[in-house]
């Protein structure tokens, strides 16, 4: 076994209050072995990231998959151990396509985008309690 070898289970810290994050966490769930990942949302107000060693924004700045030998995987990255710790072969043929050099760094390109653009998605958990960390859009209760 290689020494930088993904070791599992793997624990996957996301942030709840996107809605784009929640549901695709949310189809991950569904499909995966309940002994290879557990999930933790980030924007939760009883999240305690200092145990960790990081910050909550950190945390809610991008995607963060830690093996079980405790090393942290971010970005594009922690999506690569994810979808090989799914089971089927799309996961597996996107996890494959995704570590090719030229698609991994435009993948690392779009995630980037898409982390900062994210706060402008209408949230799905409520960030008044100033948790969340990175600025969800208010939707207004008529839903504007």
């Amino acid at each position: 076994m290689k020494k930088n070898r993904i070791q599992f289970p793997l624990h996957v810290f996301y942030d709840g209050s996107c809605i784009v994050c929640s549901r695709e966490m949310a189809h991950y769930r569904q499909v995966a072995s309940v002994d290879l990942l557990l999930f933790t949302d980030a924007s939760a107000a009883d999240f305690d990231p200092s145990i960790y060693g990081l910050t909550r924004e950190d945390f809610m700045a991008q995607l963060h998959v830690r093996d079980a030998q405790g090393r942290f995987l971010t970005g594009v990255d922690a999506f690569l151990a994810l979808w090989e710790a799914l089971p089927g072969f799309p996961y597996r043929l996107l996890a494959h396509i995704l570590s090719w050099p030229g698609v991994h760094f435009l993948a690392k390109v779009g995630y980037r985008v898409f982390a900062r653009l994210r706060r402008y998605l209408p949230k799905i958990a409520a960030c008044d309690d100033g948790q969340c960390g990175i600025g969800h859009r208010r939707e207004k209760p008529d839903g504007s």
